[in-house]
């Protein structure tokens, strides 16, 4: 038994109830204003360049937050970047005004970065030049040590007994200029990112999950760019009730006519077009604007000019050929549904279902949740196509080349060949 699996049993445990250590009041103190006050908007390049020489010359890791406008605006690109350091204080820097933010990015390019759900912010960074070489991801901290709540006012409270400003993380932040409580919320968010990073590191060493912790950050910081989703369409909301392939036409048709208009007038795709109003429309085909018009999501408020660029989009699929159709579904990337693997292949579905109970078991012995200890997807890979010899060794190599990582492997291998043996029961 590895330290992980002796701590993680401890009765003691304080993540296990997700309650404060014990040298924290129960009663969270409110965090009301960053301790330095909410610093100015930084919008020009001089200004940039002065938080850039601070922070250069600051110490230890750098927290590192950043707000976007989803729900409001096309895209998911930063509207604020908030970023803190000791010996350099706390900086909220506009995107907007300073749209490159690369001589920042390499200024830390060498230093830790803290954020919280790291993998939510790191695209946007990106596109403005702030890629970082380390990180310590607060949110995975929390998930590994066995936290049930791991939202960062959850964290900072039952870690280390603060209660974050609530209610201006789903405002819009492409809002100019930015009100001075959005602006507090924003700087009290990386206020504590730094404690609270010691704190979980102490706590993941103490459960022995450290080193676990650390391949976690290590694979996040250097993953790739994710591709670009294949036909995006096919995730409009309400999608399981279109079965015709012409009507799946219209739903693509649809769907590309309102994107282009979002991301021409910048605005979220669902304010200019709703999901159901484009099902609403591809179920019932219809054969004029009038008769569009009748559909819910196409009422009143609609000008004649966008009932007919939606009825456009209509007939374009209308007018397709049988062989310009949409085929249903997507080809399978991996295995099928599990639902269908006990016709399919009994043995399979034997071996999935032994899968799943031991790493139900060691995910609770180990206090974790069980997507954290081996992706389902890579469960099912193995148990679909396992590797002819079911040694360890080979379950391994197999396990490695799905991306699990090292610390993974070590703990699932054992259980994962073991479960590979098993058989149909017999009826």
């Amino acid at each position: 038994m590895t330290d992980a699996h002796k701590t993680a049993a401890e009765t003691a445990l304080r993540t296990t109830g997700g309650a404060p250590p014990d040298d924290v009041d129960k009663a969270p103190i409110p965090l009301l204003e960053p301790r330095e006050g909410i610093p100015p908007v930084v919008a020009t390049d001089e200004a940039l360049a002065e938080v850039v020489a601070a922070f250069a010359a600051g110490t230890g890791p750098v927290a590192v937050d950043a707000e976007r406008a989803s729900g409001y605006r096309y895209g998911q690109r930063a509207y604020l970047v908030q970023i803190r350091r000791e010996g350099a204080g706390t900086a909220l820097v506009d995107p907007v005004g300073c749209p490159d933010l690369s001589a920042l990015g390499e200024a830390l390019s060498d230093t830790e970065w803290i954020l919280h759900a790291a993998t939510q912010d790191l695209p946007c960074l990106r596109e403005i030049g702030m890629v970082p070489s380390r990180i310590f991801d607060t949110e995975l901290a929390g998930r590994l040590a066995g936290f049930p709540r791991v939202g960062l006012g959850a964290m900072v409270e039952s870690v280390l007994g603060y209660a974050l400003e609530k209610g201006h993380s789903a405002v819009d932040w492409s809002t100019r200029p930015l009100p001075e409580p959005w602006l507090r919320y924003a700087a009290l968010d990386v206020e504590l990112l730094v404690d609270l990073r010691d704190a979980l590191e102490k706590e993941l060493d103490r459960q022995g999950k450290l080193e676990w912790a650390r391949e976690e950050f290590d694979a996040i910081a250097s993953a790739p760019p994710a591709p670009p989703r294949k036909d995006p369409w096919r995730r409009t909301s309400g999608m399981h009730k279109v079965r015709r392939r012409r009507q799946m036409a219209a739903v693509r048709e649809l769907w590309n006519a309102r994107d282009k208009v979002a991301q021409r007038r910048d605005v979220s795709p669902g304010k200019v077009l709703s999901d159901s109003a484009i099902i609403e429309a591809s179920l019932a085909l219809p054969a004029h604007v009038n008769a569009l018009t009748a559909l819910p999501g196409f009422g009143h408020r609609m000008g004649r000019r966008q009932l007919e660029q939606w009825q456009a989009a209509v007939d374009r699929a209308k007018a397709l050929t049988e062989a310009e159709l949409p085929q249903p579904g997507q080809p399978l990337q991996g295995p099928p549904p599990p639902r269908s693997w006990a016709d399919k292949d009994p043995a399979a579905a034997a071996r999935l279902s032994a899968a799943r109970t031991a790493v139900s078991e060691l995910a609770e012995r180990l206090n974790m949740p069980q997507e954290n200890l081996i992706t389902p997807d890579t469960v099912r890979r193995v148990c679909w196509e396992p590797p002819g010899d079911r040694s360890e060794a080979a379950v391994a190599e197999a396990l490695a080349s799905y991306g699990a990582r090292r610390w993974q492997i070590e703990q699932v291998t054992p259980l994962l060949s073991a479960a590979l043996t098993a058989t149909p029961a017999k009826s």
